[in-house]
């Protein structure tokens, strides 16, 4: 079992830590000639999927729906006018089956799984789906799942990982629905390689796409070595036979002092995309006095919200010629 860098677990509890986790698959099409492989090499996911070459292509994506009334308020008024084209929601979380209900209710919508392994707040806090007798590993003193990414590699076995995430997926489809993708809480599924795997074997049996991106560039891969991540031989070799589509690239909504700060470098990212498929994610909380309990990012939470109902950012957005998409459409393109 490989564990991280304790100077990878620094940055991946930071606000960046989910964006940079995610970065590890690598794509390269078998059986073609040498001819179509050089080809594959320069032709972006957006293009694979059938979009125009050239364009940036867009998901922006709302995390840690259900993990309260606030969260999941703010992701439907944001996806119901149309501000956003995608989110995921916790299934350990109190507000996951509210969530769920209104998915089922509006199928339009593009609503995935955040495959949850930690319990990372100082007072609201959850515990495992599956039966805690049967993943201790998963459990902390307190009965809640451990804070950090660092303790559940630490004390979670791959066995118990799995019992977990496929408890998560099995329990969101006996409410009658089915994600149309999934990703990772804290990007805690890129812990070890033995938890990757059961993460994308996992979105592979249930045929539900994956967060991960196309990593076939060596000299981006090599950039990540030396940045101290984990992205070993195993690791790459495992993941190149990843078999669903894939982003190009994954960012974060900027943190800032002010709101006025924040959309300035919300500007900045988006001008500097390059062509291709793109998500960037962002998790929206209407500001409350319980919501200031639980974290202290409320602010920055709150002002996302602001962000994508803005219409200086609705203008922005046509200006730069952006072409929006989703998890659903992604999947109906690659099945075509």
């Amino acid at each position: 079992m490989i564990f991280l860098s304790s100077r990878f677990i620094h940055r991946l509890t930071g606000i960046f830590a989910t964006i940079s986790m995610v970065v590890f698959v690598i794509s390269c099409g078998g059986g073609a000639t040498t001819e179509e492989t050089a080809i594959d090499q320069h032709q972006t996911w957006a293009e694979r999927l059938g979009f125009p070459a050239g364009e940036r292509v867009l998901i922006f994506h709302a995390d840690d729906m259900g993990m309260c009334e606030e969260a999941n308020e703010a992701t439907i008024y944001l996806m119901e006018n149309g501000y956003i084209q995608s989110a995921a929601a916790m299934a350990p979380c109190p507000a996951y089956e509210d969530a769920i209900k209104w998915a089922i209710e509006n199928p339009q919508y593009d609503v995935g799984i955040h495959l949850t392994l930690t319990s990372e707040w100082r007072t609201h806090r959850w515990g495992p789906v599956a039966d805690p007798a049967e993943v201790p590993g998963l459990v902390d003193p307190e009965g809640y799942m451990w804070r950090s990414v660092q303790e559940v590699a630490m004390n979670a076995s791959p066995e118990e990982v799995e019992k977990e995430l496929r408890a998560q997926i099995e329990y969101t489809l006996s409410l009658g629905y089915r994600p149309d993708h999934m990703d990772t809480h804290m990007g805690t599924v890129f812990a070890t390689n033995e938890f990757t795997e059961i993460y994308l074997r996992l979105a592979e049996e249930y045929n539900i796409p994956a967060m991960v991106i196309d990593f076939s560039d060596p000299e981006v891969v090599e950039r990540y070595r030396q940045a101290g991540y984990p992205v070993t031989d195993r690791l790459l070799d495992m993941l190149d036979s990843y078999s669903l589509p894939k982003l190009d690239y994954f960012s974060s909504v900027p943190g800032g002092d002010t709101y006025e700060e924040v959309r300035k470098r919300f500007f900045e990212q988006v001008r500097t995309l390059q062509p291709g498929l793109t998500e960037i994610i962002f998790h929206p909380q209407f500001e409350s006095e319980f919501g200031k309990t639980i974290t202290g990012s409320w602010q920055q939470r709150a002002w996302e919200v602001d962000l994508f109902a803005d219409p200086v950012v609705h203008q922005f957005f046509k200006d730069e010629g952006l072409i929006f998409t989703n998890w659903k459409e992604v999947m109906e393109r690659f099945e075509e």
